[in-house]
């Protein structure tokens, strides 16, 4: 049997993570969570998930991008940048419309972006799309 995809919920929401683990298990993936950027830069290191679900605006209104920049881009974490990323925020613009001025800045950017409240069916196939890849 092969083992569950693990996913990690980076969200600083108790009832989103809650309702967001209780689908994704609910779908069969082994599911772990963070309040908040830096706890979730460590669970990455400690868990190495197969896909992180990532909130933007936690104790900053940029915290998401700030955890997306340590994993991808200063190199501190090598092993870990490939990580597909699935941002999902409350936040209607994606990062190219949120900094226009930042151009195609691969630092901030996530493999994929969709806005709460969630399409589940969506999500669901992101999820599984993004795992498949």
């Amino acid at each position: 049997m092969a083992a569950k995809a693990r996913i990690l919920i980076i969200d600083d929401d108790d009832d989103y993570r809650a309702s967001t683990r209780a689908l994704l298990e609910g779908d069969g993936y082994e599911v772990v969570e963070a309040a908040g950027g830096p706890e979730g830069i460590e669970a990455v290191r400690a868990q190495s998930p197969d896909l992180i679900v990532l909130d933007i605006m936690m104790e900053s209104p940029v915290e998401g991008y700030t955890v997306v920049q340590a994993l991808k881009f200063h190199g501190q974490y090598t092993d870990l940048e490939q990580i597909p990323i699935l941002m999902v925020s409350s936040v209607k613009q994606d990062p190219a419309t949120l900094f226009p001025m930042a151009g195609d800045m691969p630092t901030i950017q996530p493999d994929a972006y969709m806005t709460k409240p969630l399409d589940i069916p969506k999500f669901l196939e992101s999820v599984r799309n993004m795992l498949a890849d």
